[in-house]
């Protein structure tokens, strides 16, 4: 992402609009992910279903994937540690040592707690250059407060700096203020209460373009504001709809991108997942599975398919 410290350009104002946190959603039956908490869960079947399949006659790929796409993220947790006082051996390491390549990339992420898995992932996109730095933005303005904050306490201790501090020397321009303003976590709670002259001053800046004042006053609206309020003045659009937009560009690449479309799919598989897949095949006229299913090739395939979970018709 290319950014001046002037304007605000029209494809970073987009960016904006489409990647603020909406507040999480849920349905009647509890979540809008495809990956739920396993009911049937025995963590000592687990336990010996992995270690069969690391130290039997052949590495089975499918029995590894079975396992760690059909159960919380809690509940690998839980798996990881048992595996270790049963056998006094690192689950994550045993299974690197049997894996290789993406499908390798992808048990490693399932096992890492979120808030370290968004941390890496963070580091790894400020010290790139380019267009990675969107991945930042999509971490800061996408995660829950709770999960953004649990986010920053790992970066500090995994990398022995504060991811302030990296943004400060990684970034510049509007975007630095941007990320810097989101990585405080100083969104406004929806009280219940409509401040309809807020909400006016509000949308006579956002009309306004031009100067760093300006761009100033952008940056606060967006990273302060509640979401309720952000959608009231007509400039925000639903966070699934902005991830659906990511895994189509990862597909549409000569290459897919293999690491956005892990990202997303293990991020969101216990938070939105669903809501993703319908906004896919309204916009894309095809189901994000069979997309999946097209392009994708090698020992990630399953995976990705079981964390997508299922065709929608």
């Amino acid at each position: 992402m290319s950014v001046s410290s002037g304007t605000m350009g029209a494809s970073l104002t987009q960016e904006i609009l489409s990647s603020l946190g909406l507040a999480n959603k849920t349905a009647a039956w509890g979540t809008l992910g495809t990956l739920r908490t396993f009911l049937s869960f025995s963590v000592d079947k687990d336990v010996q279903k992995l270690l069969k399949a690391i130290t039997g006659q052949g590495v089975a790929h499918s029995t590894i994937v079975d396992v760690l796409t059909n159960r919380s993220r809690e509940q690998r947790q839980l798996i990881s540690r048992a595996f270790q006082e049963r056998t006094k051996q690192d689950l994550l390491k045993s299974l690197q040592a049997a894996l290789s390549g993406n499908l390798e990339k992808i048990v490693v992420a399932l096992l890492q707690p979120a808030a370290q898995f968004d941390a890496q992932e963070l580091r790894t996109a400020l010290k790139a250059s380019g267009s990675a730095k969107d991945v930042a933005l999509e971490i800061l303005a996408t995660r829950a407060a709770p999960r953004l904050q649990e986010c920053l306490a790992v970066y500090k201790h995994d990398f022995q700096v504060e991811a302030q501090e990296d943004i400060r020397t990684e970034t510049n321009g509007i975007l630095q203020d941007l990320l810097l303003a989101l990585s405080k976590g100083g969104r406004e709670r929806y009280s219940g209460v409509i401040d309809y002259s807020l909400e006016e001053r509000d949308v006579q800046v956002l009309q306004q373009t031009g100067g760093s004042s300006m761009a100033g006053q952008w940056v606060l609206i967006f990273t302060q504001r509640s979401p309720e309020h952000l959608i009231r003045v007509s400039i925000m659009r639903n966070t699934a709809l902005y991830f659906a937009n990511k895994l189509h560009q990862a597909l549409q690449e000569t290459e897919p991108n293999f690491q956005v479309l892990m990202r997303i799919l293990i991020s969101r598989s216990e938070t939105d997942l669903l809501s993703i897949r319908a906004e896919f095949k309204r916009k894309f006229g095809k189901s994000l599975y069979s997309s999946l299913q097209d392009a994708m090739r090698g020992d990630c395939h399953s995976a990705l398919l079981a964390l997508c979970r299922a065709e929608d018709i």
